[in-house]
């Protein structure tokens, strides 16, 4: 149900207290046999909150030694490059990090303007410290919980591929962090922050330089000045912020920072769907106050806390489906990259659009169908096999324009560049161009629902096997494949999914919510959806017992 405050402005009322949120970093301490305030990675770090004992120093700490020594373990004796967004827990936990990295001896980059740092600029920074090298390799950590609320915190560890970390890698730290902290932390070596911030081990790097003056390399940023493209950029209060006035100038593009305020209590922000504060530029109540002003620009973005996610505003569709913009994206890219791999193909997560599938095949290349989490695009990004990667929930990175990894990690800041990109390649707005390919393969209708669902049941969607989907047709149309891993990679989807030729759905337990999520897609219009999701949950339902 949609808050009826929904995309108006926070009130006083909506704020986080920053003060007691900072102090509870400090003074609250996890329960170690409480899993919920236990060190969790998912699809992207572990995130949590002070003020609900998940999300506190103990687990910074933990993790950070984990980090430490999985990385010995694994040879891994480069530099650490060490990254934070604008979220109030980002300061002090990043601060909490360095003290640990600096007295395990970790050669540790950061900030050299003491600035806030994007995680494409992280992930950017590993990929052009390892090119070409054999030994010394680099990783990082960016402290982050991506969009989620400003009383969130979150910590994420990106091995030398410059990627989101495996589940080999992230479960192993997080056994070894929640060990830690069960024994006191007894085992974490850590000096005092000064200390830390002066030893010869900490060093400063110039993210922001280094990712902006490579940006020619991975985009047509002449044919954007040329065009004159007038560009409205939000950075949201995020880590960005700094980043697009520098673009803006050293590129001499005709680009506004349409808020170039950060604050943690994020009080200038719009409500989201459920009234809560919310960094979500795939969001139109987030989005609100872009779209609102959206005339004023040719093509206006946002881009969530870390920059690793997008939002596309046009003049004449308001904020565009993330999907949408996903499948404009390739049929751009793969026409005017000459550059690429010729069998470059297209990565997608099995929960993006059918429209996707379409357009890769109306190109000639080979679909990558994976499952959720950007950790699967990685591999392919690094030797040229996929040319581009995209999640539904508006996260993408594509290849530099001479068929080389630019980022394997989301890079929202890129993609928002590319929309302007394509307004001066083509003429016309990305939305424009989207209409054109529903003309061209069907207007697809596309929705995520949300059904409830007890731990239990979680478990056994989780590890569901296509046998016991015994349902022969769904919505009318018979059932043409049922998935419980990619057919891109053969990993694990950790749900289901079931096809048939003009309509899918997928279901997936919640890590951490008591639901689970349908998303479902039929090229027959919004009524078949409504009737697939209806068939969806039924059949679910009954493979679950409910």
């Amino acid at each position: 149900m949609v808050h009826e405050r929904a995309g108006q402005p926070a009130r006083p009322e909506d704020l986080v207290d920053i003060a007691r949120l900072v102090t509870a970093y400090y003074t609250r301490h996890p329960d170690p046999g409480d899993p919920a305030q236990q060190v969790s990675f998912g699809t992207s770090g572990h995130r949590g909150s002070a003020l609900s004992s998940s999300f506190n120093e103990d687990h910074i700490l933990a993790t950070s030694q984990a980090i430490c020594e999985y990385r010995a373990a694994q040879g891994v004796d480069g530099p650490l490059f060490l990254g934070a967004d604008t979220h109030a827990l980002s300061e002090p936990a990043k601060a909490s990090a360095l003290e640990v990295f600096a007295a395990n001896g970790v050669r540790v980059l950061i900030d050299d303007r003491d600035g806030y740092t994007p995680t494409p600029a992280v992930s950017h920074a590993i990929l052009r410290y390892n090119k070409g090298r054999a030994s010394g390799l680099a990783d990082g950590v960016v402290v982050t919980p991506s969009h989620n609320p400003p009383g969130d915190g979150g910590f994420k560890y990106n091995p030398p591929n410059g990627g989101p970390a495996g589940t080999d890698a992230t479960s192993w730290i997080q056994d070894r962090a929640n060990a830690l902290i069960a024994g006191g932390l007894k085992e974490v070596r850590r000096i005092p922050y000064e200390r830390a911030l002066t030893a010869d081990t900490t060093g400063r790097h110039d993210f922001l330089g280094g990712y902006v003056d490579d940006l020619p390399n991975v985009l047509d940023l002449d044919a954007i000045r040329s065009a004159g493209v007038r560009i409205g950029a939000d950075p949201l209060g995020g880590a960005s912020v700094a980043y697009w006035g520098e673009i803006a100038e050293r590129h001499r593009l005709d680009l506004t920072v349409v808020n170039p305020v950060t604050d943690p209590t994020w009080r200038f922000m719009t409500l989201d769907w459920d009234g809560k504060i919310r960094m979500d530029c795939s969001s139109a109540y987030a989005m609100a106050s872009l779209i609102d002003n959206r005339a004023a620009y040719d093509v206006a973005t946002g881009n969530d806390a870390d920059s690793d996610r997008h939002g596309i505003v046009t003049p004449d569709a308001g904020l565009m489906n993330p999907n949408h913009f996903l499948a404009v994206a390739i049929d751009h890219l793969y026409t005017h990259r000459d550059g690429w791999p010729a069998a470059a193909g297209v990565g997608k997560t099995l929960v993006s659009s059918g429209m996707i599938d379409k357009v890769a095949a109306a190109l000639g290349r080979p679909l990558v169908e994976v499952p959720v989490g950007f950790k699967w695009f990685t591999g392919g990004l690094l030797d040229g096999t996929i040319g581009f990667g995209g999640e539904e929930s508006a996260g993408a990175a594509f290849l530099r324009r001479d068929g080389s990894a630019w980022t394997t990690d989301k890079d929202g800041i890129i993609l928002a560049l590319l929309a302007a990109e394509i307004t001066a390649v083509t003429g016309e707005s990305p939305s424009r161009r989207y209409a054109a390919l529903a003309e061209r393969h069907g207007a697809p209708a596309y929705a995520r629902v949300d059904a409830p669902a007890t731990r239990e049941q979680k478990a056994v969607l989780k590890r569901l096997s296509a046998e016991q989907i015994t349902a022969t047709e769904l919505a009318g149309d018979p059932i043409t494949a049922v998935l419980t891993e990619a057919p891109g990679n053969g990993a694990p989807i950790g749900g289901v999914k079931v096809c048939t030729e003009h309509a899918w759905f997928a279901a997936r337990p919640s890590g951490t919510e008591d639901v689970y999520k349908i998303y479902a897609e039929s090229f027959r219009g919004p009524d078949h959806l409504a009737r697939v999701q209806e068939e969806a949950r039924a059949l679910v339902g009954r493979t679950l017992g409910g």
